[in-house]
């Protein structure tokens, strides 16, 4: 008898760990973390490829983070906003 105690026991604090650890992992609205990271895929906005985060050149501009694929375009996007 005690051990069907101890074993009905164990299977409910196993259910209520595992039940806690989906629950982190999907976040706390039920979807799943979105994860920034060197293998996301960014847009350029001046030449429409699409490019790693990692491999991306960063500009701020007007207080806005922008990611290029290249100097070039980083620059045109610069004369684009300015004229």
């Amino acid at each position: 008898m005690y051990r069907l105690l101890l074993v009905v026991g164990l299977l409910v604090v196993l259910y209520f760990l595992l039940r806690s650890a989906i629950r982190e992992l999907k976040g706390k609205n039920g979807q799943e973390p979105v994860l920034p990271g060197n293998n996301e895929m960014l847009q350029d906005p001046v030449c429409r490829t699409y490019v790693p985060r990692g491999n991306a050149v960063s500009a701020s501009i007007g207080g806005q983070t922008y990611y290029f694929c290249s100097q070039d375009c980083a620059q045109t996007f610069r004369k684009q906003l300015a004229g």
